[in-house]
């Protein structure tokens, strides 16, 4: 396969996955519409280029990781009008199942050959290479590009057919949803109950109550959400993709729902930027909880 890689959208996650396609030893060519986007990513060795069409022409197999929707469909119809030989695409983006499919239909009535392969994990599993793919489309293909999985991630999984990738991470990240909000919860009850926030941290992560409690909790006793492993405002997308997958199969998802009113919620104060486990802020100030002064051991 070619050494050469294109990277569409070098935010979070793009950038992270170019980088270290540059350490495994891949040529990376990439663009994105944030200029700062551009510097960090040409800092870690990516050759930047003028446009989504430029790094299409530029590069045989190309990597799209997008989190705006409409910015997925613009760069599909701009690489599908520009008459480029065929290219394998592997669209990377968290999309409504809706979207992927239409997606992938742009591009393969173009000639090209495209892969559905959202990612499982957060910008800091990006950056140290600990990303689940959960790959779908044209089996050999996905063989053949073993070495830019392995280069991206610690696992890679088949899924089958084009677009099951999507119906596997809106199944994994309707729990995540649940667990963002359960987290938040239990750091606000504990807290309201007169325990020390980073000791309910260390306690809950000893035992068996998950991971995401772990990863996030300790932003919530720190009550600082910045850097966002996952922005609420990007959250959102995928809370509406999960929600229409749940519609389309006829899936009560009562739970779920139940937790998107506190997303909105946080959007609305202006958390939109933030984690999303800054969802403990809605909760601290439904249930009334004022934080006494940060802990000093």
């Amino acid at each position: 396969m070619s050494k050469t890689i294109g990277v569409i959208g070098l935010g979070i996650m793009g950038g992270a996955m170019s980088r270290n396609l540059v350490k495994a030893g891949f040529s990376v060519v990439g663009y994105d519409v944030a200029a700062a986007a551009c510097e960090k990513a040409k800092a870690g060795g990516v050759e930047i280029l003028g446009s989504a069409v430029e790094v299409a022409r530029r590069a045989p197999v190309i990597m799209t990781s997008l989190a705006v929707t409409k910015a997925v469909y613009a760069t599909a119809e701009a690489i599908a009008a520009a008459g480029i030989e065929k290219r394998v695409i592997i669209e990377a983006s968290t999309l409504q199942l809706e979207d992927k499919l239409a997606v992938g239909e742009i591009l393969s009535k173009a000639g090209h050959t495209v892969l559905d392969c959202p990612m499982l994990g957060t910008g800091p599993h990006a950056e140290n290479r600990e990303l689940v793919v959960y790959a779908s489309g044209d089996t050999a293909t996905l063989a053949s590009l073993e070495p830019v999985f392995t280069a991206i991630g610690r696992k890679l999984f088949d899924m089958g057919a084009y677009g099951n990738g999507s119906r596997m991470k809106l199944v994994t990240n309707h729990l995540v949803a649940i667990y963002n909000v359960a987290s938040a919860e239990a750091m606000v009850l504990g807290m309201k109950a007169g325990l020390a926030p980073h000791r309910i941290v260390e306690v809950i992560s000893a035992g068996m109550s998950g991971r995401v409690f772990e990863f996030r909790a300790p932003m919530v006793a720190n009550d600082r959400y910045e850097p966002p492993t996952m922005k609420i405002d990007v959250w959102q997308k995928d809370m509406a993709a999960i929600g229409a997958l749940g519609q389309s199969v006829g899936a009560p998802l009562t739970v779920f729902n139940s937790t998107r009113a506190i997303y909105d919620a946080a959007q609305a104060a202006g958390q939109g930027g933030m984690d999303v486990i800054s969802t403990a802020r809605v909760l601290e100030r439904m249930s009334g909880f004022v934080r006494r002064p940060p802990e000093t051991a």
